[in-house]
């Protein structure tokens, strides 16, 4: 391979991205963008839970145990209802997802220490926000009954005796528990993947459509240096996106990166370089702009997003899906990104997931060097 050569490959590359304002586009500004959208709009927290009372009791001790609801932080009293009627509008309309009919006989029963049911209607039809709202529910109710138990007691002259039971959560690696620490990380590995695949899928077809590819062919090029020739100028352009995304994580979105800098960079760099191989090998095989896109959106962008982890669990997939999950790229990289900025973990842990990528990214450029060929057809 001669440098000369190669280097005269990469700096014509470089140019053609540097006078294209869609390619500076598409491999900054759109992982930017999704990088913004994503972070801020995507969250897997439920918080402010929009809840409508139909308290039919109007007393003191219902007033009380609404307000156990009102007052946190998972529930947002939007308004009080006078009928099953209102409450089924407010849950049409989206105006509340869940509802609490206080019985009339509430105070009564309580006082004489019998059950009071209290009814909680659900909007099912997004399933797992309703049963983590159900969950904040039942808790707040039992708090809530364990508060008036005690009162009684004490009102009685019963000094009560606490469980001798207690747990006590200690909560690791992402102690605040908040979903944005978990998405950021394989976030990254997205719009990685994206800028990576889809930019690297037209360089070799946009030479055999533009018919250049003739004037390539009849240069001493060999085939290694136009390939990775090509592919230097889309390197530097993840390694820059690379950069953005950490610093955006660790200055805009507060994520923190508990992990070694230094071995999350090389790993980086590895997952890069696979991305870019299979781009550049379905730029190859297709020697069209608009296949080779539509083969990368569709073999490397939805995967990333859908069988990496990223935002579904894979543990949750049917088995034949898993066994899919198993040739994706991101999937890997997801793995890493998690356990280098949530677990401060070290190659000893990660170094399955890097043989993979190194063994892939191997593979798929033998592939297209041996793809490639310097001749018209």
């Amino acid at each position: 391979m001669n440098f000369r050569r190669l280097k005269a490959v990469a700096k014509k590359e470089f140019l053609h991205v540097l006078r294209d304002p869609r390619s500076l586009m598409m491999g900054i500004g759109i992982p930017m963008l999704l990088l913004f959208l994503f972070g801020y709009a995507l969250t897997l927290d439920v918080e402010r839970v929009p809840l409508v009372v139909w308290d039919q009791a109007g007393t003191a001790q219902s007033r009380e145990f609404v307000s156990r609801f009102s007052g946190s932080r998972y529930f947002e009293l939007r308004e009080r209802a006078n009928s099953y009627r209102s409450i089924e509008k407010a849950i049409d309309d989206r105006r509340a997802m869940i509802a609490l009919v206080i019985p009339p006989d509430f105070d009564r029963k309580l006082s004489r220490g019998e059950a009071a049911p209290v009814q909680t209607i659900l909007d099912g039809s997004d399933p797992n926000t309703a049963t983590i709202a159900l969950g904040y529910a039942e808790a707040t109710a039992a708090t809530f009954s364990r508060d008036v138990a005690l009162k009684q007691l004490q009102r009685q002259g019963i000094t009560p005796h606490l469980p001798v039971l207690e747990l006590k959560p200690r909560v690791w690696f992402n102690t605040d528990m908040v979903s944005r620490n978990f998405i950021f990380p394989g976030l990254i590995a997205v719009v990685m993947m994206i800028m990576a695949a889809i930019l690297t899928s037209l360089s070799m077809a946009r030479e055999w459509e533009t018919g250049t590819m003739e004037q390539l062919v009849a240069t001493p090029l060999t085939g290694a240096e136009l390939i990775f020739g090509k592919l230097a100028p889309y390197f530097a352009i993840g390694v820059l996106d690379l950069l953005l995304c950490i610093g955006v994580g660790e200055f805009v979105f507060d994520v923190p990166l508990r992990g070694s800098l230094w071995l999350l960079a090389p790993l980086a760099l590895i997952f890069l370089f696979c991305a870019l191989a299979f781009g550049m090998l379905l730029s190859i095989i297709t020697k069209n702009q608009l296949l080779a896109s539509q083969l990368a959106i569709v073999t490397t962008v939805l995967p990333a997003f859908l069988l990496s982890g990223f935002i579904f669990p894979i543990e949750n997939m049917p088995q034949p899906i898993q066994a899919v999950t198993r040739i994706v790229t991101a999937r890997y990289f997801v793995t890493i990104l998690r356990g280098i900025y949530l677990k401060d973990v070290g190659l000893a842990v990660l170094w399955p997931q890097a043989l993979f990528l190194v063994l892939f990214g191997v593979v798929v450029m033998t592939v297209a060097l041996r793809k490639f060929r310097k001749k018209i057809i």
